[in-house]
């Protein structure tokens, strides 16, 4: 697959400021380190939730599926709670293969109560990654490209720390591509989600995170662009996979170090 791309296409920030929850760009990813930190002894309980289910065996065939094999050294950005780096850690092998990294206070304190202690845990960004060029064989990333501040710096910094021939696998939550699919899943994630927090004792942060984070994907770039962004970032192979189980809504975007 061709790796060039249009220059207009290439994404920055992944959507416009959302004023409902800060006044502007420079104020986003301060709103977001405060809202995850406040709500991460919750974030489980209700991130089942809104998977319907499917949270467990979906992302271990998702990192399979993307390439990820036994014996790899991998980097999960954005670790949050550990969801994702605990199926990496079953498919590799070893808990001290994998790192995680997120800018998260409460999130990082979570991850490492839930992780193996051979797993190490440090606190940073998706666009500036504390480890030296290519570290790692694999990077995984489950539903947090939506609060990256700059997808094109991001995607570069992803580029820079995997080795020749490594690969990327990108959790995220798509829109339906039905009008019927959207308002279904708008007034789930945005009336639903939000009431049943309330009712297993969650606060009002909790709430919102849940509301934000449907407005989120219902301002998120265009898949196609974000494809656009990780191949002038010099990905081969760039591509996005949507997951047609339980409902097509989990989609995953898939690249390829050359080399």
């Amino acid at each position: 697959m061709s790796t060039s791309s249009r220059t207009d296409d290439v994404v920055h920030a992944p959507h416009q400021p959302l004023t409902d929850y800060y006044p502007d760009e420079s104020a986003r990813a301060g709103f977001v380190r405060g809202m995850f930190d406040s709500t991460a002894g919750t974030y489980d309980r209700i991130e089942r939730i809104l998977a319907f289910g499917s949270g467990v065996w979906y992302r271990g065939q998702a990192l399979r599926r993307a390439g990820l094999a036994k014996g790899q050294r991998i980097v999960d950005v954005g670790i949050g709670t550990g969801l994702v780096a605990r199926e990496a850690v079953k498919i590799v092998g070893a808990p001290n293969l994998l790192v995680g990294v997120d800018p998260s206070p409460g999130m990082l304190e979570r991850a490492r109560a839930a992780l193996p202690a051979e797993v190490q845990i440090v606190e940073g960004t998706a666009e500036a990654i504390p480890f030296p060029d290519a570290s790692f064989d694999f990077l995984s990333m489950g539903y947090a490209l939506r609060h990256i501040s700059d997808l094109a710096v991001a995607f570069r910094e992803f580029h820079r720390v995997l080795r020749p021939g490594g690969c990327l696998c990108l959790l995220e939550i798509t829109k339906p591509e039905t009008a019927v699919g959207r308002v279904l899943l708008k007034a789930y994630m945005r009336g639903i989600v939000p009431t049943l927090a309330r009712l297993v004792g969650a606060g009002g942060d909790t709430v919102q995170l849940w509301r934000y984070y449907w407005d989120t994907i219902e301002a998120c770039a265009p898949p196609e662009q974000v494809v656009a962004t990780l191949r002038a970032a010099g990905f081969e192979d760039a591509r996005r996979y949507v997951d047609q189980r339980p409902m097509p809504i989990f989609a995953e975007f898939q690249a390829r170090k050359p080399g």
